[in-house]
Parts: structure tokens; sequence; C-alpha cells
């Protein structure tokens, strides 16, 4: 059978993987979430929503008759990526997860360590503060129980509706950032506090730098637990796995 993919996508790496994918003469189609007003541009055909859950997701795969899975979402994308694989064993299709390695704290971070988003709202319990909270749209709502600081949001899309914050200054943008950029926002905005998913990578690494140059507090939030599944950190990793899964890279 002829292959057919499907990429769960959404992040920087997916796109690269996209390109990789379309430049193998590889037939697929990437799937986003549709979070983004205007999503970038993507290598392979494009699909925007969800599925319907597991039940939904592995009726997908078998109506198309998708015949590989790539995984790469965001690292807090823990739903999506704990329903691609029980839709995927439930298909009986291979599955493979292109994810981030973590972020490692060294000894000139100053990391709070918390296991979820209600523990980075816990955290910030206590006098106002200067935050820049670098959590995603999605999880705004959550800090609203935090409602005393000053808080720097940097968001893809402007927001949809009036923000449960006080004091706010919103700065619309897309990364990857630049450490000199974010080092001089957090000047501009007098940060006294970071607010951070561990997400991995390097295209969100800068506003981490620019926090330990500038010697502030890092609120880390932990990732999810996900399903065990295959992982890689690399395209080349994906594209290694598709050859021995049976599709012909020429590679």
């Amino acid at each position: 059978m002829e292959p057919n993919l499907l990429v769960l996508g959404g992040t920087a790496e997916a796109a690269r993987l996209c390109r990789a994918l379309a430049g193998a003469g590889l037939r697929g189609t990437v799937s986003l979430a549709g979070r983004v007003a205007s999503p970038a541009t993507q290598a392979l055909p494009l699909r925007i929503g969800g599925f319907g859950g597991v039940e939904g997701l592995s009726g997908h795969l078998r109506a198309e008759r998708i015949t590989h899975v790539i995984d790469a979402t965001h690292p807090f994308a823990a739903q999506m990526s704990a329903n691609a694989v029980a839709a995927c064993r439930a298909a009986d299709v291979p599955l493979i997860a292109l994810t981030r390695a973590p972020w490692e704290e060294t000894a000139a971070d100053r990391w709070i360590r918390v296991p979820d988003m209600a523990g980075a709202v816990a955290e910030l319990a206590g006098p106002r503060r200067r935050v820049m909270l670098a959590v995603g749209r999605t999880h705004l709502a959550d800090f609203a129980a935090q409602a005393q600081h000053a808080y720097l949001l940097r968001l893809v899309d402007p927001p949809e509706a009036p923000l449960d914050f006080p004091d706010h200054h919103v700065v619309v943008d897309r990364g990857p950032f630049g450490l000199e950029s974010d080092r001089r926002l957090m000047r501009e905005h007098r940060i006294d506090l970071v607010v951070s998913k561990n997400s991995g990578g390097s295209g969100a690494f800068a506003k981490i730098a620019a926090a330990r140059e500038l010697g502030l507090p890092v609120i880390m939030i932990d990732r999810p637990a996900i399903p065990a599944r295959r992982e890689t950190h690399e395209v080349e990793g994906v594209l290694r796995w598709l050859d021995h899964a049976g599709t012909d890279l020429g590679v």
C-alpha cells in the first residue's frame, strides 16, 4: 500500500517535518487544532479542527486509510497526544512522536518548578509583581485568580475578549524569538518574574536565557504525563522510522 501519512502538527518541528516529507515525495496531510487564526504555511495539505476524541480519530484513520501517524504537537498538548496513542492502537496504525527535548536547569538559573498550571497559579500568591506570563492563550483564564499582578502577555493572536487582568499589556508576535529582543522586552516592562511551560526547543528559549542573564526567577511548569510511545527529537529520526516501517523514502 502506498504510504498515506497523518502529521499532527502545530509546531515549528512539524513544519520542518512536513517539508522533509514533501521533499521525499510522500503523500500525507498535516492536521492543526485551529487555535491560531492565521496558521503558518505548510508543505503538506492542511486540515484544521479536532477529530472528536479517540473514537473520532481512529475512525478518521480507517476512513482515510492512514498508514502512519506522526505526533508533532506541542509537548503540552497532552490530551491530543494521549488520544493519538489510543486511536493508533485501536486502528492498528504505527505511531511516532516528534518531540522537543525539555530545557534543563543550570546553576545560573533561578527556577521554581511546579507540576502543572494550578501549581504555577498558586506560586503567584502574594504581593504585586510584574510578571511575564508565557503560557499561551488557552491558559490565561487560570491566572485571573492572581489578578494583583501586572502581566506582560505575548500572544500569537490578539485576545478575542477582554482579559480578567486589571493591569496587563499584550504583545502580539510569533516566534522564534531572540535573546536580545527578549532581554530588552523584560527590561522595558521591568519584569520581576517569568512564568513558562517547559516547552523545550530553541524557538521559545530566548525568554529563559534572558531571565537567566537578568537574574530573574522563572516559574517553570513541568510537562504533563503522556502514555508510552515511540519518540524521536529529530526529523531524521522520523524519516528513518518511516523507512523501517515500510515506506519507500529512497534515502
